[in-house]
């Protein structure tokens, strides 16, 4: 099944929750994916941070995904390292600009477990242990995530914001990632074959069979 063209597709989950196995499953179906990062080998003109480059088109023009023509999928959007610190997925103005420039695209939220989900990040080079703690976070304060529970409350409270910011909507599609039927959902939402759905950027320190 070909890929419409007019198709952009925008996953709102947070880091560790099955975006990498997202972003794989895309690109097998033949869709052109900016997971996290923009690198050399995609593209000749643009590089950098996904979430970077959505908040400079909203600036620049107001819209997030000025600079993305190359690209129709998004998997990953938030960036917290090298100094920079940005949550595109929690900003309700700048995904109100997306829907309101690109009424055609397609929102997806990408979520686990909270327990699991916050281990996962834990275990994580230093993302549940130091940045995400030490980084004022949309929902997370400077100084919150260290102590048990806390980045859990923070990951429910995303997932609500989510819901909420498109209740009722026929533009988003929440999927648990160990649910059997998830690509089958997915396949379906977007209207387009997923040929391939497995585990990728698993987290070897504890490996836990779930995907990353």
């Amino acid at each position: 099944m070909p890929i419409p063209d007019d198709l952009k597709v925008i996953n709102l989950g947070l880091p560790k929750s099955g975006t990498t196995t997202l972003s794989e499953a895309l690109e097998h179906a033949g869709m052109r994916v900016a997971d996290w990062k923009i690198r050399p080998s995609q593209s000749e003109k643009m590089r950098g941070f996904v979430g970077k480059l959505m908040y400079q088109g909203y600036y620049d023009c107001g819209d997030p995904l000025y600079h993305f023509d190359e690209f129709n999928a998004f998997t990953e959007i938030s960036i917290v390292r090298d100094g920079k610190n940005m949550w595109p997925q929690t900003d309700w103005a700048l995904l109100s600009a997306i829907r309101a420039r690109h009424p055609g695209v397609r929102f997806l939220l990408s979520h686990r477990d909270p327990v699991k989900h916050a281990d996962s990040m834990r275990r994580w080079s230093n993302l549940g242990t130091r940045r995400l703690p030490m980084k004022a976070v949309p929902g997370l304060p400077e100084g919150f995530g260290y102590k048990p529970g806390e980045l859990e409350r923070w990951i429910e409270g995303h997932t609500t914001f989510c819901r909420h910011v498109f209740a009722g909507a026929s533009d988003f599609l929440e999927y648990d990632i160990e649910d059997p039927e998830a690509p089958k959902k997915i396949a379906t939402y977007l209207g387009i074959d997923l040929p391939w759905w497995g585990t990728a950027n698993r987290n070897e320190e504890r490996p836990e069979g779930t995907p990353a």
